[in-house]
């Protein structure tokens, strides 16, 4: 029900949770960034489909469409591809966090530029494979 009304859209599904009180929250990403007026127009899109299969029938459900918020973790390459640029901290399965910005993504891996000596700010890049990665967070700049 949910992916056709995503096909022709940079938007992805990032998680689904339904809550025994009828509370359905839907977290959706996209490519170029997913505003306002996108969560909007799935939410009235998704409610409509709901409400014309009758899925409850006594109306007694809630719906919330919004994205995963910047304080989660990336879960999908697709995040992490349009995150290039901005620093991020991995928790590798063993080992401490690691912060950087990241430069690349690709099937296989993520690149970060981590600083070294922060007086040079000389910077090396580190190579982490998605397998080992227990954790991304996007990092908040001001």
């Amino acid at each position: 029900m949910l992916m056709p009304l995503l096909e022709d859209t940079d938007i992805f599904v990032v998680s689904i949770q339904v809550k025994p009180t009828n509370n359905i929250k839907i977290f959706l990403d996209a490519d170029d960034g997913f505003d306002v007026s996108k969560s909007t127009k799935i939410n009235k899109r998704l409610r409509r489909q709901i409400d014309e299969l009758e899925m409850f029938p006594e109306g007694d459900y809630s719906l919330e469409v919004s994205s995963p918020g910047i304080d989660e973790p990336l879960q999908f390459k697709r995040q992490y591809l349009k995150n290039i640029g901005r620093s991020i901290e991995i928790t590798p399965n063993e080992g401490e966090p690691v912060i950087g910005k990241l430069t690349e993504a690709d099937d296989e891996k993520v690149v970060l530029e981590v600083l070294v000596s922060p007086k040079k700010k000389d910077t090396t890049p580190v190579e982490i494979s998605f397998a080992n990665i227990k954790q991304a967070i996007v990092q908040i700049s001001f």
